[in-house]
């Protein structure tokens, strides 16, 4: 492999610095001719000429130049045209690799989309297997400027396999601000996942800095561009954990030209009652418990009341009389078939209706489906219904079971035993729906018996992340979004640190309804130094026997201190010594630390920001709660008081691998503060 070119050697470098002009200046062109479009007189009505100025504007912005994002990262150089046939010695084409599709005036490409097939040896080929390629090019750019190029001849049988110093680079690239994408770093065990089709769920065990989360962004913009009229129809959701971690990651589609999907958390998804309460962690695991779905399932069902009298039905002179006992078999073949309540509450008139067309029929009348449909509206049928087949409100349901402890002990018999029924059992009555100190967990059960009365929207593809911290009842809540789709599925099992963490990604998938799910294991650590990840993996014997450590590909060792205190003075010069690098710095520390660190910082005159906010050049600091650690990185990291970060949460094993998540947040150097001893498991 050549090293970097850079500016001595001007004749490759200021031809391939002439394409990206020439693109830029092709990406305006395609850009002004949308912005040009006259639409005046290709619409219907007004309806239609809403839905096409919003789909224009937003070609326009997927169209957009961002100034410090480079336009193409990569070329291929192919040995024969790709498609053609080898042996009739077709000459090969070169193709510049970029974040989005650009030709010229005529119509031929000038950058084509990463996501293409003919881009997709870019992260597969080598050495091994060139694929048809002869010469691999990476460019490096200092802000949008190229400034560098590197190439390695993959057909050359004398040139041996080394390591690209232009993509380690970009790997080891300073963190400021929000997430990126990785386009130009996708590594070739990650584009199998990235490409991997539509019909079938992935589930991504991945340690800390193996590029899960990048991963299942970029699973969803190839998605979209290799099945953007499917998805266009039935959407798509990227699912996170809170609010900060959608924020550090909104920005990696729209950089990719795609700017349609949505983003939520689980509690999102669930909001059909305000939360203003919580839950014991014993209550909550008992709510969160998949045998709660069979609790609510027998509630619903209860309402069903067996008719024990006729309908008798009066049109005109005639009487039309239904026995109780056909109308018995009616709803248990409804019940027996398993239907949403509402769904067969829908049914039960138009059964009714049928069996007096039946009795009409039979006397000699010729009555057609008008006939039926006012049937089923008699106020005699409707009467019925509303006896046998009652409306069901699914926040008065769950008020229901969570207050009335003889309601829960018919329903909960034999699935929950007495002390579980008390555990989530309201200590106060409470008089309404609205008045409810509702729970992040009771939102979800009343999602579910939602359900239960009227099926969930299903989307054509949800991406999962950090889904270790889900309950089993929260995985069924998201597999309701995505029944007729598929999932992406990411997470770290070492990093679970709610008390219903999930244990076995067999049994999420089982909730989740996608237990035949493909499991793929990411262990290549991109984004941690070595030092830093060794010395966090000492927890893993005692947090996730079983899984593979993360080895750390990065050549930078980085920086990692374990370093004694005697006062937070001391922690704020630790950060104070970070700050003089270039990069965001992260303050980690206990939740209960956070107010002292805070008026640490503040006496220091340094400035800091909240988790999810975004780091400028100006303030670099982010003071960071360990609850809300999760998903984050940035390039430094102070790791205050290890011990206290174990002690804040309800049970060692849990305190544990809340560390574990602390302490992985470091891109290029941690430093770990400790007055107190560290924990005996850190050795």
């Amino acid at each position: 492999m050549s090293t970097p070119s850079a500016p001595s050697d001007p004749g490759p470098l200021s031809r391939e610095r002439s394409h990206l002009t020439a693109s830029r200046a092709a990406l305006r062109a395609m850009r002004e001719d949308v912005e040009n479009l006259d639409i005046s007189d290709v619409t219907a009505n007004w309806v239609n000429a809403e839905v096409l100025a919003r789909q224009i504007d937003d070609r326009i912005k997927a169209l957009a130049d961002l100034s410090h994002t480079p336009l193409f990262f990569g070329r291929l150089d192919y040995l024969h045209a790709p498609g053609a046939d080898r042996a009739e010695g077709a000459e090969g084409e070169h193709f510049y690799i970029g974040r989005r599709h650009v030709h010229d005036a005529d119509g031929d490409p000038m950058v084509i989309d990463w996501r293409a097939p003919v881009s997709q040896p870019f992260y597969r080929a080598s050495k091994k297997d060139p694929m048809d390629v002869a010469l691999r090019r990476r460019f490096g750019y200092t802000g949008g400027d190229l400034t560098a190029y590197e190439d390695e001849h993959l057909s050359d049988p004398a040139e041996a396999a080394t390591t690209s110093k232009l993509l380690q680079q970009e790997i080891e690239r300073p963190r400021v601000g929000p997430m990126r994408d990785i386009v130009a770093t996708i590594q070739p065990e990650q584009d199998e996942i990235v490409r991997s089709g539509l019909s079938g769920t992935v589930c991504v065990q991945g340690g800390p800095g193996t590029g899960k989360t990048a991963v299942g962004l970029h699973r969803v913009a190839y998605l979209l561009y290799a099945h953007r009229e499917r998805l266009a129809r039935t959407g798509t959701l990227v699912i996170g954990p809170n609010k900060s971690f959608l924020h550090y990651i909104e920005q990696v589609l729209p950089a990719l030209g795609e700017l349609e999907v949505k983003q939520a958390t689980v509690d999102d998804l669930v909001a059909h009652v305000e939360v203003r309460g919580s839950d014991t962690a014993a209550a909550a695991v008992v709510k969160g418990d998949a045998r709660m779905a069979e609790v609510l399932r027998r509630a619903v069902r209860s309402h069903v009341t067996p008719p024990t009298e006729p309908v008798v039905v009066v049109r005109g002179s005639r009487r039309w009389r239904v026995p109780a006992y056909e109308l018995d078999d009616t709803v248990r073949e409804l019940l027996d078939r398993d239907i949403r309540y509402g769904a067969a509450r829908e049914a039960l008139p138009q059964r009714i209706a049928h069996a007096v067309l039946v009795q009409m029929e039979r006397s000699g009348e010729a009555p057609d489906d008008r006939v039926q449909d006012a049937v089923a509206r008699n106020s005699a049928v409707k009467a019925a219904v509303k006896a046998i087949w009652p409306p069901v409100d699914p926040a008065k349901l769950v008020l229901r079971l969570l207050t009335d402890a003889d309601f829960l002990a018919e329903h909960a018999d034999g699935i929950l035993d007495g002390d579980e029924q008390k555990e989530i059992l309201w200590a106060k009555p409470v008089r309404s729906v609205k008045s409810a100190k509702w729970s992040a967990a009771d939102a979800v059960l009343i999602d579910e018996a939602t359900d239960l009365v009227q099926r969930t929207h299903s989307l054509g593809h949800v991406v999962l992340d950090e889904a270790q911290d889900l309950s089993p009842m929260q995985y069924r809540a998201v597999g309701r979004r995505c029944t007729t789709g598929s999932a992406t599925v990411l997470g770290d099992l070492a990093q679970g640190t709610t008390p219903w963490a999930t244990q076995s990604w067999q049994d999420a998938l089982a909730h989740l309804g996608k237990a035949d799910a493909m499991v793929e294991e990411l262990t290549a650590g991109f984004r941690v130094p070595t030092d830093v990840i060794t010395y966090a993996s000492r927890l893993l014997p005692h947090i996730a026997p079983g899984l593979t450590p993360v080895a750390s590909v990065r050549e930078n060792p980085g920086f990692f201190e374990v370093r004694a205190t005697t006062a937070d003075r001391d922690v704020i010069t630790a950060c104070e010594e970070l700050l003089l690098r270039e990069g965001s710095t992260g303050l980690i520390a206990a939740d209960a630390r956070i107010p002292a660190l805070a008026a640490a910082l503040a006496a220091a005159g340094i400035g800091h920001l909240a988790p999810g906010e975004e780091t400028t050049r100006e303030t670099r600091l982010t003071l960071v709660p360990a609850s809300l650690a999760k998903g984050l990185e940035y390039d430094y990291v102070v790791l205050d008081e290890p011990q206290a970060v174990v002690d804040g949460e309800p049970d060692e094993r849990t305190g544990l691998r809340r560390l574990y998540v602390a302490l992985t947040r470091a891109v290029s150097g941690l430093i770990v503060t400790h007055a107190a001893p560290l924990p005996p498991q850190l050795g």
